[in-house]
């Protein structure tokens, strides 16, 4: 009878793992990029010519995001919330929103503005109020 050579199988099995693995690592790589192009954010933007003066906010933010973004609130730490009404942000769009305050700014000091949106994020950015 002829002798027959094969591999032993624990190198199979090693060999086998090791396909498993490398499909599974491609296929979560491959399913990654698919949702990605599902996930659609907005990504809001305070923009440098904002301008703080006594209790009058003017905000102005762009959408650099992939989705509408809706503000929901507007706060100015250390002078409250604002009066927002709910402002819609296209894709890509920017506009100019004026925030009355309950408190006045003291010109030179440097606010932290904190963006609310309906999805439940917050963006933020920093005004220097002017007299």
């Amino acid at each position: 009878m002829r002798s027959r050579r094969s591999i032993s199988p624990v190198i199979a099995t090693v060999i086998i793992v090791a396909v498993a693995i490398a499909i599974s690592i491609a296929v979560a790589g491959w399913l990654m990029g698919l949702w990605g192009t599902f996930g659609t954010t907005e990504q809001l933007t305070v923009m440098p010519d904002t301008s703080l003066t006594g209790s009058v906010l003017t905000l102005h933010i762009k959408n650099t995001g992939s989705k509408a973004a809706v503000i929901t609130k507007v706060e100015v730490v250390g002078l409250g919330v604002g009066n927002v009404t709910s402002v819609t942000l296209p894709q890509g769009a920017d506009t100019t929103i004026f925030v009355g305050l309950t408190t006045n700014a003291t010109a030179g000091t440097q606010y932290l503005i904190k963006v609310y949106t309906a999805s439940g994020n917050v963006y933020q950015g920093y005004v220097v109020a002017s007299s």
